[in-house]
């Protein structure tokens, strides 16, 4: 008889929580959802607001690189041989033209100046750039303009491509390519 009523014992224990966790689902169960009702029927009464519509795309042109004429830029701008300790920079490679007489576009930096338009001619494409005091200049390949004695090398219709010579180590000087863009 002991044996029956200790196999009996843990059953019991099992029997007491299906019972109360079986009283406690009743306890959720109810058809009571007017909260939800009403909840719904204001989100349905409210004012329809319009969706503003996406903002239009602007066209990016396509840029074509022609690299004629200008240095490659994977391999330095003089090749250095062994001097025996001279320094031979003045003698020759790359350096500006001090002899020559200054143009007036050169008195301002390139970033005060703004490229404004064209003019076509039977002498080419002349590009107008106005400089920080608002005199408009007109210039062509050629001239000169910066004050890393920049020169023209090339006029497009939305851009003047220049080419400067600035400084690199002390006492030498390197060829830098630079773009002014036409200013809408």
């Amino acid at each position: 008889m002991m044996l029956a009523t200790q196999s009996l014992t843990p059953k019991r224990p099992f029997s007491l929580i299906l019972v109360v966790l079986s009283g406690l689902m009743t306890a959720c169960g109810g058809d009571d959802v007017s909260d939800l009702t009403k909840f719904i029927n204001e989100v349905k009464a409210r004012p329809k607001e319009t969706i503003a519509p996406l903002p239009e795309k602007k066209i990016v042109e396509s840029f074509v690189f022609k690299p004629e004429g200008l240095r490659d830029p994977f391999r330095p701008a003089e090749k250095s041989t062994d001097s025996g300790g001279l320094d031979l920079s003045g003698v020759s490679g790359i350096r500006p033209d001090t002899d020559r007489r200054k143009e007036e576009l050169e008195a301002f930096s390139l970033d005060t100046l703004r490229m404004m338009g064209t003019l076509k001619s039977e002498r080419g494409l002349w590009g107008l750039i106005k400089a920080k005091d608002g005199t408009i200049h007109s210039v062509q390949v050629g001239n000169h303009m910066g004050q890393n004695y920049g020169k023209i090398i090339r006029i497009l219709e939305d851009k003047i491509e220049l080419m400067e010579i600035v400084p690199d180590k002390p006492g030498t000087w390197r060829e830098q390519q630079a773009t002014l863009a036409l200013t809408e």
